[in-house]
């Protein structure tokens, strides 16, 4: 019985150091997970930056208000085994673009932003270009949650059909009528931006007005969804919504691993929750046999595979498939 006892708590130490507890950001981290040899990369993407400004990023909320459910009747459409919208709208220059959220939990801003900004080329033909600003959004949708400190993405998509959003840039651009106000952070030891930290993100205020020299009033400059829909956790569907609309905001449970994703198809080997994480769905493929969801993240371009990453797609993998949001240009 003693020797059984023993035996049993030796396995159990042997599964404890089988899987050790890694520190986020570490080495040790980065070498665990190449060392699993699964079906992507880890590298170092944060240099010198606090954990609290990472927890920051992750600022989706999710299962938030519902919106109504879009399903696409597409008969006999053959879809392709790759799609990248880039390839497919080269006239939509929004769909090469990565932002930074800076020192903000404003990713569910951005991630309706960006695929707000594709569609409405995508659905004009290539005839109006424009940067829908996250900061509008995340300035001034107060049912949207809580600014800099998260937010809904099915509520920002209500808000464009409901109130509208004027254009603005990235931080500086001086591009559109309310560029971002808040600055990127330098992720890396030795570059030129500011450090990141967690503190300080505090939500600009709802400037109902264009910066000075932009051409139109702020009420002249409003684009407004036609309508705003979650679309079906469904792997076809999403597809499908993807192919014949353009880009989509997607939002997932993000764990610490991730934070190190620098190619390849990402799945979860290590690490613990962070916290929610919207993000714009782009396109689909497969890489060497796995299936995926092509994603531009808005952490810069020095993040992951210059601002991009790959999920692993139709097994809803941290819940990536459950909370896709979308909506039509009017």
């Amino acid at each position: 019985m003693k020797s059984l006892i023993l035996l049993c708590l030796a396995s159990a130490l042997a599964v404890c150091c089988a899987r050790p507890r890694l520190r986020a950001l570490s080495h040790g981290m980065v070498n665990y997970i190449n060392k699993a040899n699964t079906t992507w990369t880890a590298g170092h993407n944060f240099g010198n930056v606090d954990y609290s400004y990472v927890k920051q990023l992750c600022g989706a909320m999710l299962k938030g208000p519902k919106l109504p459910v879009m399903v696409q009747y597409a008969g006999d459409v053959k879809l392709p085994k790759n799609f990248d919208p880039r390839e497919q709208w080269p006239n939509c220059p929004t769909l090469k673009e990565i932002r930074d959220q800076g020192s903000c939990g404003s990713c569910w801003a951005f991630g309706a932003a960006e695929a707000i900004s594709d569609r409405i080329c995508i659905h004009s033909n290539g005839k109006v270009s424009v940067e829908i600003s996250s900061q509008d959004l995340l300035t001034c949708c107060s049912d949207c949650g809580m600014g800099c400190d998260g937010g809904y993405p099915s509520a920002a998509w209500d808000f464009w059909a409901t109130e509208g959003l004027v254009t603005g840039g990235l931080y500086n651009s001086h591009i559109g009528c309310r560029p971002y106000t808040i600055e990127p952070c330098e992720h890396h030891v030795n570059g030129s931006r500011p450090p990141c930290t967690g503190e300080g993100g505090d939500t600009p205020n709802c400037d109902k007005q264009c910066e000075p020299g932009y051409s139109l009033s702020y009420t002249q400059d409003k684009h407004y969804g036609k309508q705003a829909y979650s679309v079906p956790s469904d792997e076809k569907q999403i597809m499908q919504e993807l192919y014949k609309n353009g880009p989509v905001e997607g939002a997932f449970i993000v764990y610490e691993d991730f934070l190190m994703y620098k190619s390849g198809v990402y799945q979860h080997v290590t690490g613990s929750q962070v916290g929610g994480h919207a993000i714009k769905i782009l396109g689909w493929g497969e890489e060497n046999g796995t299936p995926y969801w092509l994603a531009a993240n808005s952490w810069n371009t020095d993040w992951g595979d210059n601002g991009y990453f790959k999920i692993l797609r139709g097994v809803d993998h941290c819940g990536i498939e459950s909370e896709m949001v979308a909506g039509i240009p009017k």
